[in-house]
């Protein structure tokens, strides 16, 4: 009797342990529709003609690649850092975030700042780019929409270094173009971008109120919502 006593408690135990068990397996589980799609980040490196790049991609590669350059304080983790990489991915859009020569893990370059995106969206092997361009990097990405309109699905320039250095073929730009500016840059006024959308045939200019140089990072939420709305349109 005592035995059969002892072999119930014990089978009542393991089924209570099976049924805590259960529960707690459905207390883990992500509930339906929570779950957010997977971005799988490739770190790597771009050989050019002459100078070699470190780089991050995330997306589907297609006929247009979101190009993001950075600033002089910044490199293409900000990307990374920022969820912009993840948002455009996440868009179904192919991005790339590149160091710049001479900025983050790239080394510099005895290459002119006007041949490394030619160089680079033929090394990406895309048709065309979307270039995001922040401060420093205009003195990279505005010879090349100039000069080489035709690899250029659109431009957003922010607050982009070299207005002066280009401002008499800023006309020359026949590109879709997004300019973004922070009311409160004291870098570079906004003046400099009212003065650039006027210039640049059909450009549109966003201002971020309140914000400061890098408005994007100050302001990310609109930035990408922005960025992505005019990369659907291209």
């Amino acid at each position: 009797m005592k035995l059969l006593h002892r072999f119930t408690l014990l089978l009542l135990l393991a089924l209570l342990a099976a049924c805590a068990g259960q529960a707690n397996e459905k207390n883990n589980q992500a509930p339906p529709g929570s779950e957010a799609p997977s971005v799988t980040i490739v770190e790597d490196w771009i050989e050019l003609e002459g100078a070699r790049l470190k780089f991050l991609s995330a997306g589907h590669q297609g006929p247009m690649t979101v190009l993001l350059l950075h600033g002089g304080r910044f490199n293409s983790k900000t990307w990374l850092d920022l969820g912009t990489i993840h948002a455009l991915a996440k868009a179904k859009l192919h991005v790339v975030a590149v160091d710049l020569p001479g900025f983050g893990a790239s080394p510099a370059t005895g290459l002119q700042r006007s041949d490394i995106l030619p160089l680079l969206v033929e090394a990406i092997g895309c048709e065309r780019v979307l270039l995001v361009s922040p401060s420093m990097s205009g003195t990279f990405s505005l010879p090349f929409v100039i000069d080489h309109s035709e690899l250029v699905a659109g431009y957003v320039p922010i607050a982009p270094a070299g207005i002066d250095q280009y401002r008499h073929s800023l006309h020359e730009i026949h590109v879709p173009t997004w300019i973004m500016w922070g009311s409160a840059d004291t870098v570079f006024p906004l003046q400099q971008g009212k003065n650039m959308a006027a210039a640049i045939p059909g450009a549109q200019l966003s201002i971020y109120e309140g914000a400061t140089h890098p408005c994007y990072l100050d302001q990310p939420d609109r930035f990408h919502q922005e960025l992505i709305t005019f990369a659907r349109e291209r």
